[in-house]
């Protein structure tokens, strides 16, 4: 605009064209003077400007720096817990927060929280923290400060879980709290009244304290992971007592109507444990009443001959076994009495075998062949009982006690090559001559009796025994075996005696029921 009016003046006044243009040189010479002059003077004030901006910048830097250089810094956890950003007591905060939380059981169908401080846990947070600020202050504060300003962050930092759990109060708590009130006990297969069968038990279960202590352990020590599943161990339902099981026994005798006396031997051999009862019309009397052996007394006459003979067993020794023990013939019991133990009073050394055993309720006092002499009569405890009597044979007599002992010590032989013929008779009977007497009863495979009771197949080594006397009827009957079942083994006597005819059909089918019972105690068979 100025250059626009000097142009209008100086086309009306030429003469001053040159005045002019002098004069507008000269104003604009002075406004570039003037300028730099001015810029000359906002230089020192712009520079000082920014020195107190930039100052005032850092400043307020190192404030915030050294706020967060007082927290831990990010990145940092203590016990898998993050506390970036916190300070000291709010970390500590923090954990006790995440560590005091209940643990969640679970068993079976009940849910049960446990507190920490139930089992013991006691978090050591100043060796935490402590351990927390040695990592923190570790970089120098400048370092630290240029590491901030530009934005580096700092390597992370894992401080694992200090803490101490009470196993004994963990496991206290355990038993007396969880174990106690959510354990479920087995139940007992119970007798059906009457019947040889059993009502299968029931299966229980237990707290497996072990493992449970472990899992919470874990837990206690997880913040995240506070759930357990506790385990537990199945109970099988346990057998019914041995009292419950001569109920059982006691019940069939009654409801089969049977009249006589009957008298059981049951030997455990795995548990040693023992059931002896006599029982007639009702009422229960001591066990060890005597009966007429028959040819259940050729066990111990196999015993004796055996004991008396050396390795390998002669043949002709052998053969006579076979004939006497499966066949129940008695002549070759004569032969080997006569043979191997004594011509005329081989009876009485198998009666000083038994004495030396132990076995003084059983004897055989003559030979088996008709008119044989009675060597000896003998008096016993057993035939000397004035509350029963089943008038035995006074040649040849034991007790169901007696040959289940008998039979006892002839499975220990056989197992082992210890048990009582060791020790009475040492050297002289070896385990493999057990094992072939066993062999020679296990053949005697009849299938009445004990046998009848038993399921197809169960291996069972014994000896039967029963006699026609002089009336021509059979008064008494009985049967000796080891029986081998799944569940275990066990050695079973029965003997039945009535002073009336003791028929055989109706004898037959309670020895059979009296057996499968205590087979079904030993295996727990549904009905």
């Amino acid at each position: 605009m100025y250059k626009y009016i000097l142009k209008k003046f100086s086309d009306l006044h030429p003469s001053r064209q040159q005045d002019s243009y002098n004069l507008v040189q000269s104003d604009s010479l002075f406004g570039v003077h003037q300028m730099n002059r001015n810029q000359t003077n906002f230089l020192p004030w712009i520079s000082i400007a920014l020195l107190f901006i930039g100052a005032l910048l850092l400043v307020l830097q190192l404030v915030q720096f050294s706020r967060i250089r007082s927290a831990f810094p990010l990145g940092t956890t203590i016990a898998n817990i993050p506390v970036g950003g916190l300070t000291r007591e709010q970390a500590a905060s923090r954990l006790v927060e995440a560590y005091g939380v209940p643990v969640e059981m679970r068993y079976q169908d009940a849910v049960i929280q446990i507190k920490p401080s139930t089992a013991g846990f006691d978090l050591d947070l100043e060796a935490m923290l402590a351990s927390a600020d040695q990592q923190r202050v570790k970089l120098p504060f400048w370092s630290a400060f240029w590491n901030y300003l530009w934005n580096q962050s700092s390597t992370t930092t894992n401080i694992p879980l200090s803490a101490s759990i009470s196993e004994d109060r963990l496991r206290t708590y355990l038993v007396t709290e969880i174990s106690s009130r959510y354990d479920q006990p087995a139940e007992a297969a119970k007798p059906i009244p009457g019947t040889p069968s059993f009502e299968v038990g029931k299966s229980g279960n237990t707290l497996d304290i072990d493992r449970a202590v472990l899992l919470i352990e874990d837990a206690l020590r997880s913040p995240t992971n506070r759930v357990v599943n506790l385990s537990f161990s199945k109970i099988s339902p346990p057998r019914p007592t041995l009292q419950n099981l001569q109920i059982l026994l006691q019940q069939i005798i009654d409801s089969s109507g049977f009249d006589g006396m009957t008298e059981v031997y049951l030997y455990d051999l795995q548990t040693n444990q023992e059931l002896s009862f006599a029982y007639a019309l009702g009422d229960t009397y001591p066990s060890e009443v005597a009966f007429t052996a028959a040819s259940t007394m050729k066990i111990p006459i196999m015993i004796s001959v055996m004991r008396r003979l050396d390795e390998p067993t002669p043949q002709e020794a052998a053969n006579l076994m076979e004939l006497m023990i499966v066949r129940s013939e008695n002549d070759p019991a004569d032969q080997l009495m006569q043979d191997y133990l004594d011509g005329n009073l081989g009876p009485l050394a198998v009666t000083e075998d038994l004495e030396a055993l132990g076995l003084k309720n059983s004897f055989l006092a003559g030979y088996f062949y008709p008119g044989a002499p009675l060597l000896r009569r003998i008096q016993t405890p057993a035939n000397q009982r004035a509350d029963w009597t089943t008038f035995p044979d006074a040649y040849n007599q034991t007790t169901p006690v007696d040959m289940g002992m008998l039979l006892t010590d002839l499975y220990q032989c056989a197992q082992t090559g210890g048990g009582a013929f060791a020790a009475v008779f040492p050297g002289e009977i070896s385990r493999s001559e057990c094992q072939r007497m066993i062999a020679y009863l296990a053949n005697n495979r009849i299938g009445v009796l004990i046998q009848a009771g038993l399921p197809e197949g169960t291996q069972i080594a014994h000896k039967h025994g029963w006699i026609t006397e002089s009336d021509g009827y059979i008064h008494s009957i009985s049967d000796a075996g080891i029986v081998y079942t799944p569940a275990g083994n066990y050695v079973l006597v029965i003997s039945m005696h009535r002073d009336a005819q003791l028929i055989w059909d109706d004898a037959n089918r309670l020895f059979a029921e009296i057996s499968m019972g205590i087979y079904n105690y030993y295996n727990l068979l549904a009905p």
